[in-house]
C-alpha cells in the first residue's frame, strides 16, 4: 500500500497556510522572520515549499501571527510530517530535476490522468521497454545508474498499482505510441501485452487516441494530472520536459489541462476498443 502521508504533499500544504497566515494579518517577511529568528530567506523557503521547515520555527511564526493553539498543533504537526524522507529521495541522484516533487505528490494523488503521444506512460512501462528508452537517450547511463533508474520506476509501479484500489489511474497512449517499435518486436510484445493486462484492473482506465482521430488539443506534449482527495490540496499539472518538468498550480492553468484531457478522452476509443486495437497490433507482430 503507498504511503498516504507524503511529506511533499504535506510541505506544500504548509506552505499554503504559512503564505496565507503572514497576508491575512500583514506581516512583513522581515518581521515575521526576525521573530521566529530566522533568516527572511529561510521564511521564503518556507512559504514556498522548497525547505522542510522545524517544527519550532512554525511555533514561534504561529505565535507571532497569533494563531490559536488548535490550529497551531495542526500546522506543527505538518512541519514534523514534512521532514520525513520519502522512499524516492535515495534516487535523487537518478531523477530528473523536480521528478523527486513529482513522485513526492504522486504517492497521495487519489487520481492519475495522464496523456502521452509517442510513449508509453512511465507507470505502465515493463523494465524492458524503460531499458529500450534510456538506452535511445543522447547521453546514455552507466549500467548502475540504469539499473537505479528502473528500480525507481518499478518501486512507484508497486505502490501505485498494487495498493489498495481507492487511487484512480486514467491514462491515453496515442496510437503511435503503440506502434513504435521501441526495443524491437520482442519487447514491445511484452510492452503490449503488459498494457492489456493492466486495462483489465478495476482501478485504471486505458484509452487509445487513434490516428483517425486526426488533429486534437494536446499535439504539443504529454502532461499528467493529480487530483488530491483533501480540500486543502488543489489540482497539479505535470508538463515534463527533457531536463525537467513544469508544476502548474493555479486554477486557471491547471483547468486547460483538464479541459484538453476532456477533449482526448471524448475522442479516444473506449477501454475494451483500447483493448482490442492491442490485439490486433499483437497479431500482426
Amino acid at each position: 500500500m503507498a504511503n498516504r502521508t507524503s511529506p511533499t504533499v504535506r510541505r506544500r500544504r504548509l506552505a499554503r497556510e504559512m503564505r496565507q497566515l503572514r497576508r491575512t494579518t500583514k506581516k512583513s517577511r522581515e518581521d515575521a522572520a526576525r521573530y521566529a529568528g530566522i533568516a527572511p530567506a529561510t521564511l521564503s523557503r518556507i512559504e514556498a515549499a522548497t525547505h522542510a521547515p522545524k517544527p519550532a520555527d512554525i511555533l514561534a511564526l504561529c505565535k507571532f501571527y497569533e494563531v490559536d493553539e488548535e490550529k497551531t498543533e495542526t500546522l506543527v504537526t505538518l512541519a514534523r510530517q514534512s521532514r520525513q524522507r520519502g522512499w524516492w529521495q535515495k534516487y535523487g541522484d537518478v531523477l530528473l530535476k523536480g521528478f523527486d516533487v513529482y513522485v513526492g505528490l504522486e504517492e497521495e494523488a487519489d487520481e492519475l490522468r495522464s496523456y502521452q503521444p509517442e510513449l508509453i506512460t512511465g507507470l505502465l512501462q515493463t523494465p524492458d521497454y524503460m531499458r529500450a528508452v534510456v538506452l535511445a537517450d543522447l547521453e546514455v547511463p552507466d549500467e548502475a545508474e540504469l539499473e537505479r533508474r528502473i528500480s525507481v520506476r518499478m518501486q512507484r509501479q508497486e505502490n501505485l498499482l498494487n495498493g489498495d484500489g481507492r487511487r484512480q489511474i486514467w491514462a491515453i497512449i496515442h496510437e503511435a505510441a503503440l506502434r513504435l517499435q521501441v526495443g524491437g518486436p520482442g519487447v514491445m510484445r511484452g510492452q503490449l501485452e503488459h498494457l492489456h493486462d493492466l486495462s483489465r484492473r478495476n482501478a485504471m482506465t486505458l484509452q487509445v487516441l487513434p490516428f483517425t482521430a486526426g488533429a486534437h488539443p494536446g499535439m504539443q506534449t504529454g502532461f499528467y494530472l493529480l487530483g488530491f482527495a483533501h480540500p486543502a490540496d488543489p489540482d497539479i499539472a505535470y508538463i515534463e520536459y527533457r531536463t525537467g518538468g513544469v508544476f502548474l498550480e493555479q486554477a486557471d492553468e491547471v483547468a486547460i489541462y483538464v479541459r484538453t484531457f476532456d477533449q482526448l478522452r471524448a475522442r479516444a476509443t473506449g477501454p475494451d476498443e483500447a483493448r482490442l486495437l492491442i490485439e490486433r497490433i499483437l497479431t500482426g507482430m
